[in-house]
C-alpha cells in the first residue's frame, strides 16, 4: 500500500478500502453458519445494549448493509469476517439463516487494516482494544508508529499514548476493559509506578478525571517531600559502617529493597583503602 493510500485510510471509510482490492467483489446472500469471526478483530467485547437494539432493528426492518467476508484461509468451506461481526452476532440472535454478504479476497494485512478501519470510526473499541489493534499492525506488518498514524489520521503522540496503555499493570488493563475506569483516568496512571494504588482510589472513591489529576499531583508532592526523610535504621546502618571502616558512607534503598551504597573517598590512600577491604572480604 503507498503512502496516499495510508493517508486517506481512516477518512474515506470503508467502501473506499474495499475499493482498493484487486479482485472483483461480489454479493451474496450467504448461511449465517458458513460465517466466522475475523482472526484479527480487535475488539474483544461487545456492549450488550447496543447488540440488543441492533437485533430489535433486523428484526423489525432485516440487514440494510451486506457483512463483508473474504473466504477462510484455514477453512475454504467457510467465510471469514472482515466488517460487520456485530451485525452477525444480532442476526443471529434476531433468528436469521442467511445474511447478505460482500465477497472480496483480500490478504491477512488489509483484513486487520478493516477491522481496525471499522471500529475506529464507529468509536466500538475500548482504549485497550484500540492499541491493541494498532500493536499488531507494528508488530506483525512491519507497520510503525509514524505509518499507522498517518493511515488511522490521528496523531503520533495520539498513536504512542494509546500504545503505552499496554504498559499499565495487568489489574489496572483489567480495570479499563471492565469500564471500572475510563481512558482518560488511564492515561494519567501510564508512567506511575503506583499505578495501581492510584486506580483502586478512583474506583473506591469514585473519582473524576480532573480530580485524578489533582490527586495524583498532591501525591507527587507528598512523595517527593518524603524522599527528603531517611529511613532512621538506613541512617543508623550508614553511620555504623562509617564509623568501621573510616569512610564516607551513602546507601539508597528504594520500596522494592533494591538500591546501591556508595564509599566516598577523598585520596588515592582513600581509595585503596576501599580496595583492600574488598580484596580482604571478597
Amino acid at each position: 500500500m503507498d503512502s496516499n493510500k495510508i493517508k486517506k485510510g481512516l477518512g474515506r471509510g470503508l467502501s473506499s478500502l474495499i475499493g482498493e482490492t484487486k479482485k472483483e467483489n461480489t454479493k451474496n446472500l450467504l448461511s449465517i453458519g458458513d460465517l466466522i469471526p475475523n482472526k484479527f478483530q480487535p475488539r474483544k467485547v461487545f456492549d450488550e445494549d447496543n447488540l440488543e437494539d441492533l437485533t430489535n432493528s433486523i428484526k423489525e426492518r432485516g440487514m440494510l448493509q451486506p457483512i463483508i467476508v473474504r473466504t477462510s484461509s484455514d477453512n475454504k468451506s467457510k467465510y471469514e469476517i472482515i466488517a460487520g461481526e456485530r451485525r452477525w452476532l444480532a442476526a443471529q440472535r434476531a433468528g436469521l439463516h442467511t445474511v447478505p454478504v460482500l465477497i472480496t479476497e483480500i490478504n491477512d494485512l488489509k483484513s486487520l487494516e478493516f477491522a481496525i478501519v471499522e471500529n475506529v470510526q464507529r468509536h466500538d473499541l475500548n482504549p485497550l482494544e484500540e492499541a491493541q489493534g494498532y500493536k499488531r499492525l507494528i508488530n506483525d506488518f512491519s507497520y510503525d508508529q509514524e505509518k499507522v498514524s498517518k493511515f488511522i489520521g490521528k496523531s503520533r503522540s495520539y498513536i504512542t499514548n494509546s500504545l503505552r496503555l499496554l504498559n499499565l499493570p495487568l489489574e489496572v488493563l483489567e480495570f479499563i476493559k471492565t469500564k471500572k475506569i475510563s481512558s482518560g483516568h488511564a492515561k494519567i496512571l501510564v508512567g506511575l509506578d503506583n499505578a495501581l494504588f492510584i486506580a483502586n482510589k478512583i474506583i473506591d472513591k469514585k473519582l473524576s478525571v480532573r480530580q485524578t489529576e489533582a490527586f495524583v499531583k498532591i501525591f507527587k508532592k507528598k512523595s517527593s517531600n518524603l524522599k527528603g526523610i531517611k529511613d532512621p535504621n538506613i541512617r543508623s546502618l550508614e553511620q555504623s559502617i562509617s564509623d568501621k571502616i573510616g569512610l564516607n558512607v551513602v546507601i539508597k534503598n528504594n520500596n522494592r529493597n533494591k538500591g546501591t551504597i556508595t564509599l566516598s573517598y577523598h585520596d588515592i590512600d582513600q581509595l585503596n583503602k576501599i580496595i583492600d577491604i574488598i580484596k580482604t572480604n571478597y
